[in-house]
């Protein structure tokens, strides 16, 4: 099979690409080394938690970006809400129960 070449335009992409490579060859080594007859179920047992693991580490990257991105720009200014008003008047002891 001929060569590829892929461009990672985001730190996010990267680790999707490397991760994805990654994971096609733990699956091409689970499917040769499976024996005959269990070839689905060894590429199955393979492809499950890598690729939940591939999911959570892009989830994580994602939201790590965007939190960079929003502590840079900082805070969007915004009014503060107001405070609850109390049914009593302040220094007015309530009457006991």
């Amino acid at each position: 099979m001929p060569s590829r070449t892929f461009r990672a335009e985001t730190p996010l992409e990267a680790l999707v690409l490397e991760h994805a490579l990654l994971l096609a060859r733990q699956l091409q080594q689970a499917a040769d080394a499976a024996r005959d007859g269990h070839v689905l179920a060894a590429v199955e047992a393979a492809a499950l938690p890598a690729g939940r693991e591939l999911t959570r580490k892009a989830v994580e990257s994602a939201l790590q970006a965007q939190a960079a991105a929003a502590e840079k720009k900082g805070r969007r200014a915004a009014a503060a809400p107001a405070a609850a008003s109390s049914p009593t008047l302040r220094g007015t002891p309530s009457a006991p129960s």
